[in-house]
């Protein structure tokens, strides 16, 4: 089966445990876990979806891949979807905004005591998934930036352990921020670019919220811009 893996859930696939069980929540058509079984990468997997209509989707795209053995699709919200004796060692949770993902894990978090990996895909507010991950004794190992139909996405890899992020670490990535791609420094510019048209909306006269946006388009420029 063609399982349409998009760019974004391609590099997903690529942090993604060989041999690993696997929770994909919001799994919508279930491409990526009949991608990793179909490739041998996986062992097997659940595909969560909380959706009708999406789990109906993905359970007709499993029995149609031939792979139904090794995926078992349920109708659940979140990490309701698997229990402890499912073995599951991995998570992939993608095309949702950042707070939406803490909120899953927060919701959840009892049972992720045995989970080795997070692999997770916010679509905003990486920052509010990174402060959730520090605290609660998870560890950011990985991080991707990408562009598809010119959008910005992140991927952020996680596993247990400790780690003290500075507020610039939560804000722009321990490793993004570090790295400074191409496409890093293009998303972090357009952020600027929308601070300065709102800044020329805002009258002289009001100080106080010129200053705040000055502030945000400073600490922005002072990560992107390369010292010569």
């Amino acid at each position: 089966m063609d399982s349409h893996l998009s760019n974004r859930l391609a590099q997903v696939a690529t942090y993604v445990p060989k041999g690993a069980k696997l929770l994909d929540v919001g799994s919508d058509h279930a491409y990526l876990p009949i991608f990793l079984v179909e490739t041998n990468q996986i062992s097997a997997a659940i595909a969560g979806e909380v959706v009708k209509g999406p789990y109906e989707s993905a359970l007709k795209n499993v029995t149609q891949s031939g792979h139904a053995d090794h995926i078992q699709v349920r109708l659940a919200n979140g990490l309701a979807a698997f229990e402890e004796a499912d073995g599951v060692t991995a998570i992939t949770i993608c095309g949702m905004g950042g707070r939406l993902i803490a909120d899953i894990l927060e919701a959840g978090k009892e049972k992720l005591q045995g989970i080795e990996r997070l692999i997770l895909q916010p679509n905003n507010r990486e920052d509010d998934l990174r402060t959730w991950l520090s605290a609660n004794a998870f560890k950011i190992v990985a991080e991707t930036i990408m562009t598809e139909n010119d959008k910005y996405y992140e991927i952020i890899v996680a596993e247990p352990g400790q780690q003290a992020l500075s507020a610039r670490d939560l804000r722009f990535g321990p490793f993004l921020g570090q790295a400074k791609s191409a496409v890093f420094v293009s998303k972090w510019q357009r952020e600027v670019d929308k601070l300065q048209y709102a800044l020329s909306c805002v009258p002289e006269t009001n100080r106080q919220d010129r200053a705040a946006i000055q502030q945000k388009i400073q600490q922005i420029e002072e990560v992107i811009v390369h010292e010569s």
